[in-house]
């Protein structure tokens, strides 16, 4: 397999070497005038990063840091001119203003070759995208959410009374690894419809499958890069980003969960549900919505929140961890819902705790999901002069704008000490950040996540639960500040998230009311075969 790949990388490298030599236009900007990054042979101005000499997020900056005066500067993702927008009122007015001059992403891969990933909302485009994101968008309306908050409530509060309760020499943890199963069960109970513990049954399918699909080392990266940049390379040596073994698994689930509440006319608040019903929907007009269309959005939905939500949370639990003073803080604010509501919180309960809301914001601030946003010129676009004197350039259509969101969250032009932990910044100035241009961990406008709330809300829910039970201590592997590993899509720690939990011993008695009244069963999947035994806890039509 080695050799195999060995031979394959090379010869790669040979057509992309001959190709960008015979095609390049490493000169694009400077014939217009615009600032802009130089670019290596074959890997463009990404360089460093694509071949690991630094984090991505580092490099980030020194890109951003590049001309500190100018709108914005061009750089090359491989031998593609790419506009750079370094200012917040720029990066506003694409993404809503004239949302329909940059209504889309660059695609990953194509529709046909990796249907999982070229069908997924991210990657839609134009009348589909619109369609699919209108289907979707009743999944995350606030009494959808309400309603999720009961089965996300009981994963947490089961999940976090299994940690407590781990023998002393299993208590120092690396939250990465035990925060993907948190996501993992979440996920499958709020977007499949199906019960999960990985805690009690770590090595299950599901989760297996979910971690080698969100999984980057250095080879995954390498075949991210030729993906994004070479899709018809990528389709000749049949490179995909979804392995067959793990597309065939997640549509085999979402199969038989659909096969059994057409069976049984079982109805339950849930992504796949709400599918059903569109395509029920179309059925009677005499259209038709694939499985593979809504295997495409539940994958995704799975894709975005397993990992990149999982990492959230480790950020925010490292910091939590190492500032004592905010740990305290958040366990006398969660000590006094629980006393106020006798360990049974609602939806509002949680979702109104001020100081926990600012803690989670300024660590998607200091540790934002993605790095940087896109989006694609589909019509001829004037940008003003980058700089004094200099003249307006026009995006053509096709080319790639890029927003870069970890520089702009570390500006010290717009958040003071920006590389200082502090919560305080959006109890007293919240709504100003939100409103001001400069603080966009989901996105902004149209193509804002649409998961954006269901996460957050996720989040919160895991660090109610963990600081009700849980003391959060730094041990011997706990590295502050946090390196930043320099592989993968995702920011995350070089050197793991390692925390010691410590059971409370000042606990709010009412903390035991937390658990759900009937725990979750263990006992309700197969490992003989690819699929998960949908719930049958809906309600009967």
């Amino acid at each position: 397999m080695e050799l195999s790949w060995a031979w394959i990388i090379a010869i790669v490298l040979v057509i992309i070497s001959t190709y960008l030599y015979l095609w390049n236009d490493y000169d694009y900007f400077k014939k217009r005038g615009i600032p802009y990054i130089k670019s290596w042979p074959i890997l463009g101005s990404f360089a460093p990063a694509f071949i690991m000499l630094k984090p991505p997020a580092e490099f980030i900056i020194d890109m951003y840091n590049h001309n500190p005066n100018a709108k914005y500067i061009g750089f090359f993702e491989t031998n593609n001119p790419v506009v750079l927008i370094r200012d917040p009122e720029l990066i506003k007015l694409i993404s809503v203003k004239y949302f329909d001059y940059f209504p889309e992403h660059r695609g990953l891969v194509e529709e046909g070759h990796d249907p999982l990933f070229g069908r997924n909302l991210f990657s839609l485009r134009g009348d589909k995208w619109k369609e699919t994101r209108m289907m979707l968008t009743p999944a995350f309306t606030l009494s959808k959410l309400k309603g999720m908050f009961k089965l996300m409530n009981e994963c947490g509060a089961d999940f976090t009374e299994f940690l407590s309760k781990m023998p002393d020499h299993k208590k120092t943890i690396e939250m990465k690894d035990v925060l993907t199963r948190y996501t993992n069960d979440v996920i499958a109970t709020c977007a499949f419809g199906i019960t999960i513990n990985s805690m009690k049954d770590p090595e299950n399918e599901f989760y297996i499958c979910g971690r080698e699909a969100t999984n980057f080392g250095p080879l995954r990266t390498f075949q991210f890069i030729l993906l994004r940049s070479f899709p018809i390379l990528s389709r000749l040596i049949n490179i995909k980003f979804v392995s067959d073994k793990v597309a065939n698994y997640f549509e085999n689930i979402v199969k038989d969960v659909i096969d059994t509440r057409d069976q049984n006319n079982i109805v339950r608040s849930d992504m796949i549900q709400l599918m059903i019903e569109a395509r029920d929907k179309r059925t009677e007009l005499g259209q038709e919505l694939p499985l593979i269309d809504i295997v495409a959005q539940a994958f995704s939905f799975f894709f975005s929140g397993f990992d990149g939500v999982a990492s959230s949370m480790c950020f925010t639990c490292h910091e939590i961890c190492v500032n004592l003073d905010i740990q305290k803080r958040l366990q006398k604010d969660i000590d006094e819902i629980i006393d106020k509501t006798n360990g049974n919180p609602t939806y509002d309960d949680i979702n109104n705790m001020h100081y926990l809301s600012a803690v989670i914001n300024e660590s998607l601030r200091r540790y934002p999901v993605g790095i940087m946003h896109d989006r694609v010129c589909v019509q001829d676009y004037e940008l003003p002069p980058t700089l004094p004197n200099y003249k307006p350039f026009i995006i053509k259509k096709g080319i790639n704008v890029m927003f870069p969101v970890y520089a702009i969250h570390h500006d010290p032009k717009y958040f003071e000490d920006p590389y200082k932990f502090n919560p305080e910044r959006f109890m007293d100035n919240g709504k100003d950040i939100n409103n001001s241009g400069t603080y966009f961990p989901f996105g902004m406008g149209p193509r804002m996540c649409i998961a954006n709330r269901f996460a957050i809300l996720e989040i919160k829910v895991l660090i109610f639960h963990l600081l009700a039970r849980c003391n959060l201590k730094p041990c011997s592997k706990t590295v502050n500040p946090i390196q930043l590993t320099k592989t993968g899509i995702h920011m995350n720690s070089a050197n793991g998230f390692w925390i010691y939990l410590e059971e409370r011993k000042d606990a709010h008695p009412a903390v035991k009311n937390l658990l759900p009244n009937s725990k979750i069963d263990n006992n309700n999947y197969n490992n003989s075969n690819a699929t998960i035994k949908a719930t049958t806890n809906g309600v009967a039509k």
